[in-house]
């Protein structure tokens, strides 16, 4: 199913042409932003979006669910990670698992500047380990602007999910990533070259290795094993305070199940989790069509309405019903 839903070729007519824009995240530091508004933009929800490991927003799942959402009436805005996208001149840094800041950053914006009411946060894979650690560090100091956090097959232990990918019948899946991974460090060499030499880059044959040689010591930790202890968001689920939603697949390959059994984030009633038996990495492809078909994505948004108090009239259009 994962592979099935990677290769699925998928249109989306309702969703029209974004506005982009720059999110400084820290000094020196800038992403793009495509953001979709409603025609009042404030009296809306809006679901920032977050994709996972060599995503972008333009990846068919980030497409499909912004699709959706801006049917049930919100705003969105689909996030590229530092790098992503294309993007690679906007920051001299590395994107990596622990950026939650970026995140926070991006809705503490959409507050402050666009004074937006209610904002919904969702991630897939590692964008879904992004938002639930945001959610986390953030703990009862949360915005009340901050509705809900959905996170998709959430990479939530690291080292866990890196080891899982490394196993023989995920090769093909860790390729996908390695080559792509490497692809990206020489396109950041070429601009910063100083900056990023690439000894070592031709030996990397698996994720925890290119993390161990480039992620690791170019974002300030001290080793794949430091930066995965330090970035899974495992470490702080017992500390969010917002209403989410976990969406896990028993069979996915790359994020074993096993994660989502501690009582850290069992106990925490915040916290919903669903897991069906079947549903591969990111993808659980329903037998039904239409807006079902992608059926987490159905579910994110489903959620994030609820927590919203989105009202929707018979014309599909919406207005918060409560406001922050």
């Amino acid at each position: 199913m994962t592979i099935a839903a990677s290769l699925w070729r998928r249109k989306f007519p309702h969703l029209k042409p974004a506005e982009d824009r720059l999110f400084e995240v820290e000094p020196g530091t800038r992403i793009l932003v495509r953001c979709h508004w409603q025609t009042e933009p404030k009296r809306h929800p809006t679901l920032v979006l977050i994709h996972g490991l060599e995503g972008s927003s333009d990846s068919g799942y980030m497409l499909g669910t912004a699709e959706k959402a801006i049917h049930r009436g919100f705003n969105v805005v689909r996030m590229n990670q530092r790098n992503c996208g294309g993007t690679e001149q906007l920051t001299p840094t590395l994107y990596n698992s622990g950026l939650s800041g970026d995140v926070g950053a991006v809705v503490r914006e959409l507050i402050e500047r666009d004074g937006l009411p209610a904002i919904c946060a969702g991630g897939f894979s590692m964008g879904g380990n992004l938002v639930l650690k945001m959610a986390g560090e953030l703990g009862d100091a949360a915005p009340a602007q901050l509705r809900a956090v959905v996170a998709v097959c959430p990479s939530l232990e690291l080292a866990a999910c890196a080891a899982a990918i490394g196993k023989p019948r995920n090769w093909i899946y860790e390729q996908y990533f390695v080559i792509r991974l490497k692809r990206r460090m020489r396109r950041k060499a070429q601009l910063f070259p100083e900056r990023y030499p690439l000894n070592g880059l031709e030996q990397v044959g698996s994720i925890w290795e290119f993390d161990d040689v480039f992620t690791a010591p170019h974002c300030g930790f001290r080793d794949a094993a430091d930066y995965y202890a330090r970035s899974s968001a495992s470490r702080v689920i017992a500390q969010i305070c917002v209403p989410s939603l976990i969406v896990t697949a028993q069979d996915d390959p790359m994020v074993p199940y096993e994660g989502f059994l501690t009582s850290a984030l069992r106990t925490n009633d915040k916290i919903t989790v669903v897991s069906p038996q079947h549903g591969g990495h990111c993808a659980f492809v329903s037998r039904e069509g239409g807006e079902e078909r992608f059926w987490a994505e159905a579910r994110l948004v489903e959620f994030c309405a609820k927590q919203s108090r989105l009202a929707v009239d018979g014309d599909s259009r919406a207005a918060i019903g409560g406001q922050a």
